[in-house]
């Protein structure tokens, strides 16, 4: 009967919003004259909803942005109009309260080849689909053994999906005994269900995206002694090679400023946003840092929305989003 009140303690807690007042402090960093080419200078953050307890993965899904807040379990949605988030789906990652999850609720969100809602569910340790008021597992073991906690995924114009699998969502993360694979792995699901390993090396593999002509595949990585986006070639055959560094973003963190490199998107013009030390850093296809959409939270991801030049960023407490002179990839 105690562990029952527990849990039910913990549901309950697990859903609650933070209502403590958190002032968002924002600003837009110029870098690179470039930059002007895609966000105006006279273009603002403008913050759309607060009130969570860590916003994250938004997607662009029926005409309006979906997103997580990972630690209530909960995934909300706006829409133009709104003065606040409605709740879309709870629970959203963790169906049944069971014990050793820290982050328990849907990440990473995305929409597959037909237009469906696709989860990362911590909780339940997979990548679901949502469709008709129902979760169906897309993938949720590698040989036999079940992932650590899906985070962040992408969708090729085949159908196939990639994603990532940090212990993020577990208790005591790496060292969780819920673990059964004892890497955090990049996959591939294919268009027959069947998941392919692509990268076992990385610490804390994050968001993951790629170039427009999807020959390349950038990955962030949120490990705090080493925080960066790496980039690989993507093979006929769908795996990757030729692992690099694509932007080093521990000298941004040894400033102090918050964040690490978590999610990401890439615009038609093959500039990647990724989020990172100080907010939302623009990278170009070349490795430079352009500008930063600094929240002056720490940041988990964002994506475009309405006719695909809106940004919106999932920041802490915070939805904001910024109008931009580009479109993203696909759009």
């Amino acid at each position: 009967m105690k562990r029952l009140l527990l849990l039910a303690l913990t549901a309950l807690l697990a859903h609650a919003a933070d209502d403590k007042p958190h002032p968002f402090v924002g600003r837009i960093e110029r870098l690179d004259p470039s930059f002007d080419q895609l966000v105006a200078p006279g273009a603002t953050i403008e913050v759309l909803a607060e009130g969570f307890r860590w916003s994250e993965g938004p997607t662009w899904f029926d005409g309006g942005v979906v997103f997580s807040d990972v630690l209530a379990n909960t995934a909300y949605r706006w829409k133009a109009g709104m003065k606040a988030a409605e709740v879309f789906l709870r629970p959203s990652g963790l169906l049944a309260a069971a014990p050793g999850f820290r982050e328990p609720g849907s990440n990473g969100l995305g929409r597959d080849a037909q237009g469906r809602l696709l989860l990362c569910q911590h909780g339940e340790r997979r990548v679901a689909r949502f469709e008709n008021g129902t979760y169906t597992t897309v993938a949720d073991r590698f040989e036999g053994k079940r992932f650590n906690s899906p985070n962040d995924l992408a969708v090729r114009k085949s159908g196939e999906i990639y994603f990532t699998d940090p212990p993020y969502g577990l208790e005591k993360i790496v060292d969780s005994p819920l673990r059964e694979i004892p890497f955090a792995g990049v996959y591939r699901i294919g268009r027959d269900g069947k998941v392919t390993l692509l990268e076992k090396g990385l610490t804390f593999p994050n968001g993951i995206g790629f170039s427009p002509d999807e020959s390349t595949l950038y990955v962030a990585v949120s490990d705090a002694r080493a925080t960066r986006v790496m980039a690989y070639d993507v093979q006929r055959d769908g795996t990757l090679a030729q692992p690099r560094v694509f932007f080093d973003a521990q000298p941004r963190r040894e400033q102090k400023l918050p964040g690490l490199c978590d999610g990401l998107k890439v615009d038609r013009a093959g500039n990647v946003w990724c989020t990172g030390p100080g907010g939302v850093m623009v990278i170009s296809p070349a490795g430079k840092l352009l500008g930063v959409i600094n929240t002056g939270e720490p940041t988990g991801n964002c994506c475009w929305g309405d006719d695909g030049s809106t940004l919106y960023i999932t920041a802490n407490y915070f939805l904001v989003r910024v109008k931009t002179l580009t479109k993203g990839a696909g759009w």
